[in-house]
Formats: structure tokens, sequence, C-alpha cells
């Protein structure tokens, strides 16, 4: 049997995160959202429900892998490789490209063989966005709830899913594999 690799965007110092080790977990917001009507609006066929929805996570599951598409570039100094990655600058990248002419690329459009981090899947759960705690931010690479929920409405706000709206999000818990 193949392993399965999934492709999973991070954005901002999330790759770095990863790599340092304080990142070991993610959430991403589910789509569609369920509909929680009629038989499945008490608590017990609603338990039921989340517990058995983590079997269609598009991320895949335990013992599966991911793949991490970051913002990257070809070294301009080289013609190509060995390849930049926007989260390890700790200066103004776009200055360095402007006078050697190369230029960044987004998460979406990285190939797999330019991805320096997989994951192992550990752990994938369905739940509420603010049934989140402390340990979650821990996991999520932030120092509390309320950077995190910062963060998510930096995020997903603007497409309708921000903290109040409470939606139903993957939880994906994941070790880094060398």
């Amino acid at each position: 049997m193949e392993l399965k690799e999934t492709g999973i965007m991070m954005s901002g110092n999330h790759p770095k995160l990863i790599l340092d080790g304080t990142k070991t977990m993610t959430r991403r917001v589910i789509k569609p959202q369920p509909i929680i009507t009629g038989q499945f609006a008490d608590y017990k066929n609603l338990t039921t429900l989340i517990e058995n929805l983590f079997e269609f996570c598009p991320y895949g599951q335990i013992g599966q892998r991911l793949w991490v598409r970051e913002t990257w570039a070809n070294d301009p100094e080289t013609g190509g490789k060995p390849l930049l990655y926007k989260a390890d600058m700790t200066w103004e990248p776009e200055s360095y490209f402007k006078q050697d002419g190369g230029k960044w690329r987004p998460s979406i459009f990285m190939p797999r063989w330019a991805s320096r981090i997989t994951l192992e899947i550990t752990e994938v759960r369905v739940a509420k966005l603010n049934d989140m705690t402390e340990n979650d931010a821990h996991a999520e690479g932030v120092d509390n709830l309320v950077t995190f929920m910062l963060l998510w409405d930096s995020l997903n706000a603007k497409r309708g899913y921000g903290w109040t709206s409470n939606p139903f999000v993957w939880c994906i818990s994941f070790r880094r594999v060398n």
C-alpha cells in the first residue's frame, strides 16, 4: 500500500515553528460546514456525528503524511538551488530580491520536490473552534489563546470563518518526519 501524502499550506512563520518543534497542531475549517438540525441538534447525536466525521478529513488520517507548502524562491545567486524559504528570513527579503532579480513564489505553487518539511499525522479530530484550550494554543505554536484568536481572525475572518462564528474545524496533530 502506497503511503498517502497531501500538501498543506503554512503561512507566515508557521514553517519555522514546525522546524523549531513549537507547532505540533493545526486547525482547518471544515468545508462545507456541517448543518446541525433535527435529530442531530441534541447533544448525544451531535457528539456521535462529530466522533465519526473525522474519517472524512481531506488532509488524511493517522499515520498518513503531509508535506508543507510555504513561500519559497530559487536563490538568485545560484540560479536555482539551494532554495530560500521566506519563513527563515530575518531581514527584509524583498530588498534582497530587488537587487538580484529573484522573486518569492506563493505557497500554493510549491511543488512537492521543493518542500523541506514532511509531517506524520498523529491525531485527527473534529471540534468547534471555540472549544480550544490554552494547551491547544501552545500546540498551535502561540503563547496563549488570545494570541491564537487574533491570528485565526487575521487568516479566516474575511472568508466568514472568524472566531465568533465558531466554525467546525479539523484539529490535526502531527510530528515532523526527518
